[in-house]
């Protein structure tokens, strides 16, 4: 998605990504698109067959933008599974409020929009691996509680970890990122690793 190889794709999608953040479920339609990114929406098709592709696109190309990959990085590399369980949360946790506008829209129109919808599923089950390979290395080393499937553990930590579950605590609350982060790692261990470990 290199911009020096496709800088008409990258406009297209910076333009989605700007028009989702400040403008939300009103102006996705592909024509307000090519009238942000400058283009006629017969060059928008020729880029993306569609709106649920383009939305997808969009949503990976946020994560590209952010550096995700180095974000994760820690979590990842890490020596234990406590130490994966935390820095994924804390991976996670601190970047929802950079993509809050595009997934606040999204959040918004999946109800009744199944291009948007393909684009959040497509965001979230991303999310949701994240968890289950933080899940898993507990399960690995002996320290998920006994009485949940690593499964079950999976669906508990992405539950915890849901967008509208940070919107309630940092927008509605008002929680700081830092504080969120805090709660959420210390809750995570708390609700994940057994007692006896």
């Amino acid at each position: 998605m290199s911009s020096i190889k496709n800088p008409t794709r990258d406009r297209i999608l910076s333009a989605t990504w700007q028009l989702l953040e400040t403008e939300g479920a009103a102006a996705v339609r592909m024509s307000d698109i090519a009238k942000a990114a400058k283009i006629s929406r017969q060059a928008l098709y020729l880029h993306f067959p569609n709106r649920a592709e383009l939305l997808v696109a969009t949503v990976r190309y946020l994560d590209e933008a952010h550096d995700v990959e180095a974000r994760l990085a820690p979590s990842r590399q890490a020596a234990d599974a406590r130490t994966r369980l935390a820095e994924w949360v804390g991976a996670w946790g601190g970047y929802i409020g950079e993509i809050y506008g595009v997934a606040r829209a999204l959040m918004a129109m999946r109800d009744t929009d199944a291009e948007a919808r393909a684009a959040w599923d497509d965001r979230m089950q991303a999310v949701r691996h994240g968890c289950a390979a933080a899940v898993r290395a507990l399960a690995t080393e002996g320290l998920l509680r006994p009485d949940l499937t690593e499964e079950e553990a999976t669906d508990l930590l992405w539950t915890l970890l849901s967008v509208p579950s940070w919107e309630q605590l940092c927008i509605t609350q008002g929680w700081s990122a830092e504080r969120y982060v805090g709660v959420m790692q210390s809750t995570a261990e708390r609700l994940l690793i057994g007692h006896a470990q």
